[in-house]
């Protein structure tokens, strides 16, 4: 759609037969030039006429339009697009998974298979962050260290491929929990939002952190941030026995190193809650419920793009000023070949 930022300006369309009609013609008082050759001159004027000269229709028409180019400039004509959506300024929420060695371990059932904790980490939590849009979404990935994979920012996109590219070993093969929530602290608190989430989401304890987590938690309750804690892993692995038969098998709890009681306190402590997810439905439900407590902003602004176009009358006004320019130069030039030719006759 195209609109006028100043369409009163159409008013001046009339402009130049107002200044014809009532302002008086301007009197030149240079001193009179006696031409012996006037009838020469006369003659001269009159094959001008006859080639066109500034008073015949084409130049008026041209005249008309080179100001009407100029008007349309003056204008303002712009260009407003479609409504564009703008992400809201909703809240900070940072997510921090457990990539240490202990992830790779396959006790997720997924129909009649089972596949690694890692796995269904990331193929729910890709699901979990595609929801947070109008959210600020980043990612911690730790393991013995940790480390920000993405900052918080809008563009869930990229922190949903960093969360399925994350591999097993790249932060290390321990756990770091207290450094992992320093970390998330440290990058929640530079932001202004009301808001500030994390959801921390880990199948073991703390064993390599030079942050105590509970230290981490008071930091963290102090600036206001809530911290959900999910605990991953489930209860029972069973396994096989002789040559894969039942003969030997027997049950194990793959999540005995689970530290529930801390994750409980951590969460607890900053107004948040801790879940348990013993397979992938669990912690899909989790997210779901996640996004209940934490509901993502829906009054998300608007915006209409504006592109000037005044550029384009401008530049035909040129084109115009150009082709007078032009015209009155081939008339010159013809003018200067009678005037060659009537001097040799003479």
């Amino acid at each position: 759609m195209i609109t006028w930022l100043w369409p009163w300006m159409a008013l001046l369309l009339p402009l130049p037969l107002l200044i014809r009609r009532w302002l008086p013609a301007a009197r030149s008082e240079a001193a009179a030039l006696r031409a012996p050759f006037f009838e020469d001159w006369q003659a001269l004027e009159q094959s001008r006429g006859s080639l066109g000269g500034t008073t015949g229709l084409p130049p008026l028409v041209l005249l008309w339009l080179l100001w009407l180019c100029l008007l349309t400039a003056a204008a303002r004509p712009t260009w407003i697009g479609e409504p564009v959506q703008l992400p809201a300024s909703g809240r900070d929420l940072m997510l921090a998974v457990d990539i240490s060695g202990s992830m790779r371990v396959e006790d997720m059932q997924v129909g009649n298979n089972l596949v690694r904790r890692v796995d269904a980490v990331k193929a729910v939590g890709a699901e979990f962050i595609e929801r947070r849009r109008g959210d600020r979404v980043g990612l911690i990935l730790f393991g013995s260290n940790a480390y920000v994979q993405s900052p918080l920012s809008f563009d869930i996109a990229t922190v949903e491929r960093f969360l399925r590219e994350a591999q097993i070993g790249f932060a290390g093969q321990e756990t770091a929990i207290g450094d992992a929530i320093g970390l998330a602290v440290k990058r929640l608190r530079e932001r202004p939002a009301e808001s500030r989430v994390l959801v921390l989401l880990t199948d073991g304890q703390d064993t390599a952190s030079s942050v105590d987590p509970m230290d981490a938690a008071r930091l963290a309750q102090g600036l206001g941030i809530r911290v959900y804690t999910i605990g991953i892993g489930a209860d029972q692995l069973a396994i096989p026995g002789l040559f894969g038969s039942s003969f030997g098998s027997r049950r194990v709890n793959p999540s005995a190193d689970l530290d529930e009681e801390s994750l409980q306190a951590i969460a607890e402590m900053t107004g948040g809650r801790y879940f348990r997810a013993r397979d992938p439905q669990e912690l899909a439900g989790i997210y779901q419920l996640l996004d209940q407590l934490e509901p993502v902003e829906v009054d998300a602004a608007t915006y209409r793009p504006r592109q000037a176009l005044g550029h384009w009358p401008l530049l035909f006004a040129l084109l115009i000023s150009f082709g007078l320019a032009a015209r009155h130069l081939w008339r010159l030039r013809g003018s200067g070949a009678l005037v060659t030719g009537e001097t040799a006759r003479g």
